[in-house]
């Protein structure tokens, strides 16, 4: 029998190959009738966990990440302008998305690539919960509802549980990408996900 389960995309709404990936996770699992559940995390405690750093702070690899975003963008065909500040805080636009993914997911998607294309394509800081209640209000919800919710006690502590409970799998950085219990990790890895669902494992 086929397998059903859906695919985890794990994800940081200030990954660039985080939102590479998004744009095409979709319709990969689409393809193979797998549902793709969405789940944003905060890079902060995954880097310390694992004692590593944004790729852009590193010495030496930092000004490679930044040509590589820009490049990869360009192979994939990606709308990418290097965003500035960089990286950002993105906790308001994680507990937006998993309180709209509660009450309907097809918004929430729609939601989380309004988020990724403003910072990313349009190079315009999302970390603020007045910029993420304006882009909640594009896709068709409650500016005023979306200030209350980033604010609201448990849904802060709704990510924080998101957020262990990916450390938990082993979550280690955006995109990490689980199919039927395989871990991927990187926009690089989309080819072997989609090579893994066609082979049912290698």
């Amino acid at each position: 029998m086929p397998a059903t389960d859906p695919i985890d995309f794990y994800f940081d709404f200030s990954s660039p190959y985080g939102y590479l990936a998004a744009t095409r996770i979709n319709a990969i699992g689409a393809k193979h009738e797998r549902r793709v559940k969405w789940r944003p995390i905060l890079l902060g405690p995954a880097f310390k966990a694992s004692g590593n750093s944004p790729l852009i702070s590193q010495p030496l690899k930092g000004a490679y990440a930044e040509r590589d975003f820009r490049r990869t963008a360009r192979f994939m065909g990606v709308p990418y302008k290097q965003p500035d500040p960089f990286p950002i805080g993105t906790q308001n636009a994680a507990r937006a998305f998993y309180w709209i993914d509660d009450r309907d997911p097809l918004q929430a998607h729609r939601f989380a690539m309004t988020c990724f294309a403003t910072y990313f394509a349009q190079g315009i800081d999302i970390s603020s919960a007045e910029k993420v209640a304006e882009l909640a209000a594009h896709v068709g919800l409650d500016r005023e509802e979306i200030l209350a919710v980033v604010s609201d006690p448990a849904v802060k502590d709704r990510l924080k549980r998101e957020v262990e409970a990916s450390l938990q799998k082993g979550v280690f950085g955006s995109p990490y990408i689980i199919v039927d219990g395989e871990p991927f990790w990187g926009s690089d890895r989309l080819d072997q996900v989609q090579a893994w669902l066609d082979t049912g494992g290698f």
